[in-house]
């Protein structure tokens, strides 16, 4: 098929290089435009450009699909299909309409649940057992397009950062058997009753409340981690913590209640096990604490 890619993360480049290798025609690649980043704040240009680049694939990154110059050089590729994975950009219906068989999306949840920007991470916050990928046929609502395909996956004690690596893997191995079956694939509508809303993180939500239970924080740990890193104050210093694990000890939320730095939640406690220390590279809690006392009844915010 000619196929029109589309996406910008980490999470979107798997499926690029499987489409690439299950022999599609890529006649393009959109994605984000370079941002600043590094130290030097330099222009980068997004994983799924440098893969593109890497594949010989022509690269286009709009800083809007609205107009009626970029809508017709999308038209100019003759698409049968397009591909969407975390592009970043709303699709109008006059770009969804262009493709032959429409737009695909690489979903990470299992639609109707998790709709939205942060379906991964408002996975793992809200406990949830399994989580997954759906292929969704796109059109104007926000997610709500008829499904073609499913996968699972359990949550476990995964961090968000290893489950949108594992999704990702699956998201691509799932869209390529996809379109192998396409022609016969019925599309099944979402039950608009059973969905979920997965807004986008705000990094105010990252800052521990040690009233919470235990449990919560330590999935609020995975959910950010590796970012935006959920943290507390030491000593007037943020920490940030990217793995903890749950004990049975109680007492005052925030108090420190031993010298392996077990802090006490609203129910249980919480021990850090990996930390990061502002503008520092991460670092065992074992080897900080080796460098730095913290005593026992201190108060951590």
């Amino acid at each position: 098929m000619r196929i029109v890619f589309m996406g910008t993360p980490d999470f979107a480049v798997p499926a690029l290089k499987a489409l690439h290798a299950a022999g599609h025609t890529l006649v393009g690649v959109y994605s984000q435009p370079p941002r600043p980043a590094g130290r030097g704040k330099k222009l980068q240009p997004s994983p799924v450009q440098r893969e593109a680049e890497i594949l010989d694939i022509p690269v286009r990154s709009p800083v809007s699909l609205r107009s009626d110059e970029v809508q017709a050089e999308f038209a100019q590729l003759k698409p049968d299909l397009a591909v969407v994975a975390a592009y970043g950009l709303i699709l109008p219906q006059a770009v969804l309409d262009i493709p032959t068989y429409g737009c695909l999306n690489i979903h990470a949840s299992l639609l109707p649940k998790w709709r939205g920007a942060a379906p991964i991470q408002r996975a793992i916050l809200a406990g949830d057992s399994v989580t997954g990928v759906t292929i969704m046929q796109m059109e104007a609502g926000l997610d709500t397009g008829p499904m073609l395909a499913t996968a699972r996956t359990p949550v476990e004690d995964k961090t968000a950062g290893e489950l949108t690596e594992e999704l990702a893997e699956i998201g691509a191995q799932l869209m390529v058997g996809t379109l192998i079956d396409l022609p016969a694939l019925q599309p099944v509508p979402q039950d608009d009753a059973m969905a979920s809303h997965a807004p986008k993180i705000d990094k105010a939500e990252a800052r521990i409340d040690w009233s919470h239970d235990a449990e919560a924080i330590e999935r609020q740990v995975r959910a950010f981690a590796p970012f935006p890193g959920s943290w507390f104050t030491l000593g007037g210093e943020r920490i940030k913590i990217l793995a903890a694990d749950v004990v049975a000890q109680e007492g005052t939320p925030g108090v420190v209640l031993d010298d392996d730095l077990a802090i006490a939640c609203g129910y249980a406690a919480l021990r850090p096990t990996r930390i990061q220390r502002a503008g520092k590279p991460a670092m065992e809690v074992a080897a900080f604490l080796r460098g730095r006392a913290v005593p026992t009844g201190m108060m951590v915010e």
